[in-house]
């Protein structure tokens, strides 16, 4: 060799690796000494200066961490997201964009104070107020960023790149300052407005929650049994004649203000005959009679039928005593002249019920319904949802312990039904047991109810058009979130209840009169805005400016537009939700716009955000909501939103459960590269489940980790090993040489070209599943083929051997740097000797800014009709191998032929040696199918098989274009009633005529099978996925079978040399004991076990009748 150095790889390493590659390394070392080495060597922060921002930030690729809580341990959800956090702004870094990557904390709302709560050993509002909300904030304070050290541990070792010290806080309060401008640039807007609404209400934390948060988590909605009931009102009238209402919240019945029908719905009257209700009339939907044949009896007669319509206007007596009586029907009274009343609205259906439906103020449509039709209601329970003086009967019970009174009230007719004159009273038709999905609070596990509270709302109703049409400019991966969960999600958004009144918050800044006589309301936007009108700042005990309750309800003044002077404008006490706050992070991270104004101009909307589908009712809709209402734009430019990461059971993961294995277990057994790919090339990123199992991580080291590591491994081992022992110093090809190299270098080089191509266009379209996939079948490829076919070539020491590996595994570590960063980091750096490869550049073909090629470029050249046809051999070697596989024929053992039937056996026939070699065949034949009449057939009828070609269709493929005719193709298809035209479509026979199929409609297979059993005995055969056919002799004869068992002899050799630990160009001296009949074998083949193994001394000695082989090497 010409070249030669003492250089010895590798030329740059850490930790364990330092002084050689090892063969099998323990790859959470590796990573630990990796991050250290990162650590030491600040790469991080190198790879993001040494990248320039540009003219206006330009170079700059813009990603939005979305914040965490802090107070919980992180989970693998967020090590999915973390993952995926990491991929893309590792490759955009290595494509010369400049990425920030600042981590956030979520740190106010109502996770913060049930922590607090839980330390502090209180569970009710009122102990809050009793210790004071100062020191309760404190709590909420020290709880929020309790784990934060733990979260900095997860994040290091899942080798995620991330700038904590400039992370934002929600709390902070140039953040709170940011976010309180955003409120007042709502309310200037019209966009932000206070209404008295029905919304999901938690009794435990006694706060209302906004419709998204239900929808986020499939958790929320739990069985819950409930009892339903129908009770039957008395019509004023017609005389004995009852309307059969139906409710799953007997507790609601008390407040029940009117009853709604649907118009266009057919009802009808029934007089039961017999039984307790013989005699009387009732008005039930006709489509549910049968679910009250119990009630009505056998000989129910039916008096009259009727639209829904006709019985608008229809007047009944209350149920319960509380709201009726002349003076409540008076104007301004609860419910007011048009209570008890029958009205149609359109959201009533016949699914369950009675067709009638109950209005309480506690449902949206109840409510909505009440007010259009001037209904006045009044909510009869206090802020813990227990009733009040209102209903003095169950004055004190909690809504869900009420409901078993109120039945037992309703069915005896006594207690405040006793107050109701018996001809005007209810009856309670029926009850039943009832199990359905009920919404709890996705906080503390407690069953919400709906419940009016008065609550400041963003009008979204009002921008629902502009959402939408900015939707559109939003990339969504996977794309049918876009129109699909993310698109109706906002075409049926309402408006969003963005007040809490809970205690650790953004403070909502809204001051108002404490006297309704003189009125007034004050919206504030800025810390300066509120010292103007209140002389100083909101400051804590200690003197600092505090945003946070109770300071700022401190901030009092009089009353400007009261000329008595003695009414005072007072904060109300409301925070905001959250969720306004992860919402606002866009802007509010900049303090904007008090502060980095073009900053933030030049960063907005951003490139990059992924987080879970969930979050398409949560972070993004807020986002999105927020960017178009403030900005006219959309916040963010491409979004990846992934599955659910679900346990070893197919169960979402859960502590209690113990169903999926130990996060920091797996780092420890298996490394973060391993679960990194094992998440990323997972349908979890195309929005799919995945189930995590120790397993498929272990599968992963062995699929991807290991070949990776055995490749450079391989080439370091040769390569040290060259030049006498002085080692070889390889370098990249030059774009000259590559004509000239052998056809599996010029294969490889192609195959890589192809593998960036691929790559590149997969995470430039954030399909990071897509990359790994190349990167996979690449691995496969690299390993199985190139390596295994050309160890012989390291051995003599070839030249370009060495130096076509290693410009392949240099630009290769390049490619997987962002897919397996640590593991890349560790080849590529023993490979170059280079600081890091993520501060090196993507392995590009063409200059992106001249589009002319690279010299990688041009060294990596395509060869399409090279690839195809060392594919075609590939397909051969993998098919015959699958062969020997389902007949247990190990590949040691030798067969006499092997025969190939494809279109073009000229591009194969190059590669005979290779398949003989590859498959241990002594001969290779080739054919063609269209030889088949004169010497193909002859072949397969000699193997006792057959032809059999077989056509698929694909009903959903071809579903939409042949509509109902799709499924005579099927039949045509298997029954044989096809042909294929000249241009090799098939062609369907059908009795509406001949149908041609499409590509991508079906499937031919041409394969073969057994005609004649005895001949075909001696063979195995297969189709070839792509065409063809490979026929494989199976016979063994006295030749074939010593040569296998030699074979077996230098395999158990080799095994001893390794056992003994010697180098891979020892020479050795040979002692084999042989079972007696097997020396005959072993003679045969002396030759070629000495050369396999290097024996320069070889001795055979008969062992005992029935003993084993026994193998002893020692140094030559």
């Amino acid at each position: 060799m010409s070249e030669t150095t003492n250089h010895v790889y590798p030329k740059a390493a850490a930790g364990e690796q330092s002084a050689n590659v090892a063969p099998n390394p323990s790859f959470p070392k590796l990573e630990e000494s990796v991050l250290d080495y990162w650590e030491k060597d600040d790469t991080f922060a190198k790879s993001v200066e040494r990248r320039p921002s540009g003219d206006h930030s330009q170079n700059e690729f813009v990603f939005f961490d979305g914040p965490p809580f802090a107070n919980g341990l992180p989970h693998y959800g967020h090590l999915l997201t973390g993952y995926a956090k990491d991929v893309i702004p590792r490759y955009q870094t290595m494509k010369g964009r400049k990425v920030n990557r600042v981590f956030g904390w979520d740190t106010h709302g109502l996770p913060a104070e049930l922590e607090a709560q839980k330390e502090l050993g209180i569970d009710s509002v009122d102990q809050i107020k009793e210790i004071g909300i100062d020191k309760f904030n404190e709590a909420c304070r020290a709880s929020v960023l309790k784990y934060t050290n733990e979260w900095k541990d997860y994040v290091h070792r899942q080798a995620r790149w991330v700038d904590f010290e400039h992370g934002y806080k929600t709390l902070n309060i140039p953040y709170m300052e940011s976010v309180m401008w955003a409120f007042k640039q709502l309310y200037d807007k019209g966009l932000a407005y206070q209404g008295y609404r029905v919304l999901p209400y938690c009794p435990k934390d006694q706060t209302p929650l906004s419709a998204h948060e239900l929808r986020m988590d499939a958790d929320v909605y739990q069985d819950r049994q409930d009892t339903t009931v129908s009770v039957a009102v008395k019509l004023r009238d017609e005389e004995d004649a009852y309307a059969v209402f139906w409710t799953t919240t007997p507790w609601t019945v008390p407040t029940n203000f009117a009853i709604v029908v649907g118009a266009d719905i057919d009802y009808v009257e029934v007089r039961p005959t017999e039984g307790r209700f013989a005699g009387k009339k009732f008005y039930l939907g006709k489509p549910l009679l049968g679910s009250y044949a119990k009630e009505l009896g056998e000989n129910y007669e039916i008096v009259r039928e009727l639209k829904g319509a006709e019985m608008e206007g229809w007047r009944y007596y209350p149920v319960f005593p509380y709201f009726a009586g002349d003076e409540h029907a008076a104007e301004g009274q609860v419910p007011g002249p048009e209570g008890y009343q029958i009205f149609t609205a359109d959201y009533v259906d016949t699914v369950e019920g009675t067709g009638l439906v109950h209005q309480a103020p506690y449902g949206e449509d109840d409510m909505n319904t009440l007010n259009a039709k001037g209904i006045k209601s009044v909510d009869v329970l206090d802020a813990g949802c227990k009733f009040t003086s209102l209903c003095p009967d169950y004055e004190g019970q909690y809504v869900f312990d009420a409901n078993l009174p109120i039945l037992r009230n309703l069915r005896a007719g006594d207690g405040p039904l006793a107050r109701v004159p018996e001809d005007q009273r209810a009856i309670l038709f029926q009850e039943k047991s009832y199990v359905h999905s009920y919404p709890h609070c996705w906080r503390c596990a407690t069953p919400l109810i709906y419940k009016p509270v008065s609550s400041w709302f963003v009008s979204v109703t009002k921008i629902k058009d502009r959402l939408l049409e900015l939707n559109q400019q939003i990339n969504w991966i996977p794309d049918n979130v876009k129109d699909g969960q993310f698109g109706k999600w906002l075409a049926n958004a309402r408006d969003w209840s963005i007040s809490r009144n809970r205690f650790w918050g953004s403070p909502i800044p809204v001051w108002v009169s404490d006297d309704p006589k003189y009125p007034r309301v004050d919206v504030y936007g800025s810390l300066e805005e509120l010292k103007a009108d209140f002389g100083d700042y909101p400051r804590d005990h200690e003197g600092n400016v505090n945003m946070h309750r109770p300071y700022i309800d401190e901030l009092t003044r009089v009353n400007p537009d009261d000329p008595t002077g003695k009414s005072h404008m007072r904060r109300i006490t409301d925070v905001m939700d959250c969720w306004f706050e992860s919402g606002s992070m866009s802007f509010a991270q900049y303090h904007y716009p008090f502060e980095n104004k073009e900053t933030f101009e030049q960063h907005f909307p951003c490139d990059y955000i992924v987080e879970y589908i969930g979050q398409t009712r949560g972070w993004f809709y807020v986002l999105h909501i927020m960017a178009t209402a403030l900005f006219d734009k959309p916040a963010y430019k491409n979004v990846i939103c992934h599955g659910i990461v679900l346990g070893s059971d197919g169960q979402k993961m859960s502590k209690h459960l113990r169903n999926y294995p130990d996060v920091n277990g797996v780092f420890n057994d298996f490394g973060s590269d391993a679960m990194r790919w094992f998440l990323m090339s997972s349908p979890i990123l195309r929005g799919g489940n995945l189930i995590v199992t120790a397993d498929g991580i272990r599968d992963t080291v062995r699929q991807v980790m290991l070949p990776v590591w055995s490749s450079y491994y391989f080439f370091t081992l040769y390569a040290n090993a060259a030049n006498g022992g002085a080692g070889f110093d390889a370098r990249s090809l030059r774009a000259d040489e590559v004509a000239a190299l052998p056809e599996m270098d010029r294969y490889l080089l192609a195959r890589t070209r192809r593998l960036i191509e691929k790559t590149q266009a997969a995470l430039d379209d954030f399909l990071i599943s897509d990359a790994c996939e190349a990167v996979s079948d690449f691995i496969d490829m690299l390993t199985n083929w190139y390596i295994r076919n050309n160890r012989d070539r390291f051995w003599n020491e070839d030249e370009n051997a060495f130096n076509t590996l290693y410009t392949v595994l240099e630009a290769f570590m390049r490619v997987i740097a962002p897919l397996a960063p640590m593991e890349a980091e560790a080849v590529w750096r023993g490979l170059t000797g280079g600081e890091s490869v993520h501060l090196a550049d993507w392995p590009f073909l063409a200059d992106p800014t001249s589009g002319e090629a690279t010299e990688l470029g041009r060294v990596l050249v395509d060869d399409p009709a090279l690839v195809d046809a060392m594919e075609k051999v590939r397909e051969v070697v993998s098919s015959t191998l699958s062969m020997r596989k389902a007949k247990q024929i190990r590949v040691r053992q030798p067969l006499s032929k092997l025969t190939v039937i494809v279109s073009d056996p000229d591009a194969v026939a190059a590669y005979a040696e290779i398949l003989k070699s590859e498959l241990n065949v002594k001969d290779v034949e080739l054919c063609t199918l269209e030889d088949a009449e004169s010497r193909g057939l002859k072949i397969i009828n000699e193997h006792g098989l057959r032809l059999v070609n077989e056509l698929k269709v694909n009903a959903r493929a071809a579903g939409p274009r042949l509509g109902k005719q799709v499924q005579f193709a099927i039949k045509a298809s298997k029954s044989g009633a096809w042909h294929v035209d000249a241009s090799g479509v098939p062609v369907c026979e059908t009795p509406n005529g001949e149908i041609a199929l499409e590509e991508g409609e079906y499937e031919l297979i041409n394969s073969v099978e057994e005609k004649n059993a005895e001949e075909a005995a001696s063979s195995v055969s297969a189709a070839l996925p792509t065409g063809g056919f490979v026929i494989l002799d199976t016979e063994l004869n006295d030749d074939l079978i010593a040569e296998g068992y030699a074979r077996d002899v230098i395999r158990a050799v080799q095994d001893a040399r390794k056992a003994a630990d010697l180098e891979i160009s020892d020479r050795i001296a040979l002692k084999l004991t042989v079972p007696t009949g097997d020396v005959a074998k072993v003679e045969q083949f002396k030759g070629l076990v000495a050369s396999e193994t290097l024996a320069t001394s070889f001795e055979v000695v008969a062992g005992a009748e029935g003993s084993e082989l026994a193998v002893e090497v020692a140094k030559a």
